[in-house]
């Protein structure tokens, strides 16, 4: 069982960038990893997603070409590298996480392990 903690939020302007940490207890080299978001009142979206190995990343339509997921298995964290930041990325991010080699999935019932996430908010 892995424990994550995430870590990076806080409130920016519109146009700005933030870099948020997912770091875990133990070692992620064989995890999956996602973040996803939640803005008051709506549901949980997908925001982006990291093979184990780092070779393949999934992002949304929405955050595709601002944001980017990497990892550093060494360190045990992952990253979401967000610029260009959009009032309506306001929400607060998860990071979820599944022990499997297999190619990620954007659905967040597929991810066993959650942090308690950070909050992003951009003003406009």
């Amino acid at each position: 069982q892995v424990q994550l903690v995430e870590s990076g939020g806080g409130l920016v302007q519109a146009g700005g960038s933030l870099r948020l940490a997912c770091a875990a207890s133990g070692h992620i080299i064989s995890y999956a990893m996602g973040w996803f978001r939640q803005a008051p009142g709506q549901e949980s979206a997908f925001v982006a997603a990291i093979r184990w190995d780092g070779a393949s990343t999934v992002y949304a339509d929405s955050v595709k070409d601002r944001f980017t997921i990497s990892r550093d298995n060494a360190k045990n964290t992952v990253y979401l590298q967000m610029n260009s930041l959009k009032p309506e990325d306001t929400a607060r991010y998860y990071c979820g996480a599944r022990r499997t080699t297999l190619d990620v999935s954007t659905a967040p019932t597929w991810y066993y392990y959650w942090g308690q996430g950070t909050q992003v908010t951009v003003s406009s």
